[in-house]
This record gives C-alpha cells, sequence and structure tokens, in this order.
C-alpha cells in the first residue's frame, strides 16, 4: 500500500471512528427524543429541593438544568436518585447529566464531569443549644461525641477522615446527618456552607465557630466519562453562561 493509500485509509478510519462517537454521544440523544434526563437528589437545599406532594423540584441545580434544555431546545425530566447511586446512574445511562456535585477522586474514577461553577467550603455544625460546646475540630473528634453523616456522600468520606474517634453514625437517603442531630440522635454533622446557612435559617442549627472550614471543594456536574461529544457541548455552554452572569445571578437568586 503507498502512501497516499495509507493515509486515505487513517484518515477513512479517523472519520468513522468520529462519526461512531456522535453517533453514540448523550447529546444525539437528547435532541433525537427531545428530552434532556437529569439526575437529581432533591435534598440539598437550596441546590435541589423535591416537594413530595407536588413530585416537583426547585432550588439553583433545577434552574441550571432548565437553562439547558432551553438552549438545547428540549424538555427536561428530573429523574430521582440518591448520593450512594448518583454516579452509577450517570454511569448506566439512567439520566445523561447530574445537578451539582462535589468533584472528587474517587467520583472521577467512573464519571466525566463538566467545567466547575461554584465551590463549597465544609464545615461541622451542631444544634444551636449545644453551639458553645465543641471548641474546635478535636473537640468533635473525641470518643462519645456522635458525628452523623448520609451514605454515599462526599461528607462520609470526609467525617471518617477528620473524626476517626468520635462515634460516626451513617445513615441511608433519604435520611440526612442533619436530621439526626435535629432528632438528638446525634451531636454533631458536617456539610458544605450553603447548605449550612439554609439549614441554620430553617432549623436554627449553628455552625461550630471554632472548627474552620475545610475541604474547599470546585462542584459541577457529571456526565459520561467517555463521551467527549456531549463533554465538550456542556463545557462550552458553562463557559458561554458565566461571560452572560448567568450563574451569578442564579447565585444571587438563592442566596449563594
Amino acid at each position: 500500500m503507498n502512501k497516499f493509500f495509507k493515509a486515505a485509509a487513517v484518515a477513512a478510519v479517523g472519520l468513522a471512528l468520529t462519526g461512531a462517537a456522535q453517533a453514540q454521544s448523550a447529546l444525539n440523544e437528547i435532541l433525537s427524543s427531545g428530552v434532556l434526563k437529569v439526575g437529581t437528589t432533591g435534598d440539598w437545599n437550596p441546590m435541589s429541593v423535591r416537594d413530595p406532594a407536588t413530585n416537583s423540584y426547585k432550588g439553583f441545580d433545577i434552574d441550571i438544568m432548565t437553562e439547558l434544555a432551553a438552549d438545547l431546545g428540549v424538555e427536561v425530566e428530573f429523574v430521582p436518585t440518591d448520593w450512594k447511586t448518583l454516579v452509577n446512574g450517570v454511569v448506566a445511562g439512567q439520566y445523561h447529566i447530574t445537578g451539582s456535585a462535589s468533584i472528587s477522586p474517587a467520583r472521577m474514577k467512573a464519571a466525566g464531569f463538566s467545567e466547575s461553577y461554584i465551590s463549597v467550603e465544609i464545615m461541622p455544625f451542631t444544634a444551636k443549644e449545644n453551639a458553645g460546646k465543641y471548641a474546635d475540630h478535636d473537640a468533635i473528634n473525641q470518643p462519645g461525641v456522635k458525628v452523623a453523616t448520609t451514605l454515599g456522600t462526599s461528607f462520609e468520606k470526609l467525617v471518617r477522615d477528620w473524626y476517626p474517634n468520635a462515634d460516626i453514625k451513617v445513615v441511608e437517603a433519604p435520611a440526612r446527618g442533619y436530621q439526626e442531630v435535629l432528632a438528638g440522635r446525634a451531636d454533631v454533622f458536617i456539610t458544605s456552607n450553603i447548605e449550612g446557612s439554609t439549614l441554620a435559617e430553617k432549623f436554627g442549627v449553628a455552625r461550630v465557630e471554632g472548627a474552620v472550614s475545610r475541604a474547599p471543594t470546585p462542584i459541577a456536574m457529571l456526565v459520561p466519562q467517555t463521551d467527549q461529544v456531549w463533554i465538550n457541548y456542556v463545557n462550552n455552554w458553562v463557559k458561554l453562561k458565566k461571560t452572560k452572569g448567568f450563574f451569578e445571578d442564579n447565585k444571587a437568586k438563592w442566596g449563594l
């Protein structure tokens, strides 16, 4: 085979592979079906909150996904999921994308992420009446202190890393760590500054003031790891919306 035919063969294979990737992309499926499927937990206020009476959702994430669907010219369908199966759902194709999730090495092993558009800081909270009981992280990391966390969340690993000497109580969704504290079954839970401010306003929980915030973490949307066509679309959409001030406006709307 001469050089000309070799080059032509390589080009043909490249075009075929490109075509196959596009044909298999979530983007093509979304456009052909007219539906963007979004995995969301509905339990992260003010990011994604589900109203069980109407089975409807509201929040920062919900506005993002509604805007993404509008720009795609399709409908949006919110698919219920929970934190322990969030990654599995996008890998298995149960939904095309997720709402916001902390970027972590464990999740990156199985799924891709969009560009980040907001960051969070993680800190401990307790019941308001116990606000002065724990001076710092060391005071929490003691035998007999019950620290609650939800299975499958990024918080679960942080709790185990930060407070190995404490009594760690892991609950499964839809139960949440903060609910254990409110019910008196645990002393402390950790969450983001985003959710913490909402819970403080709604339920009167208090931040452990002496425990400095830890693990500043960018958050983004989960997408199928190998779907570069879809990843490129989402990333460029995020960049475009940043330049137009969409994310900043949405943060202001939800008090972030």
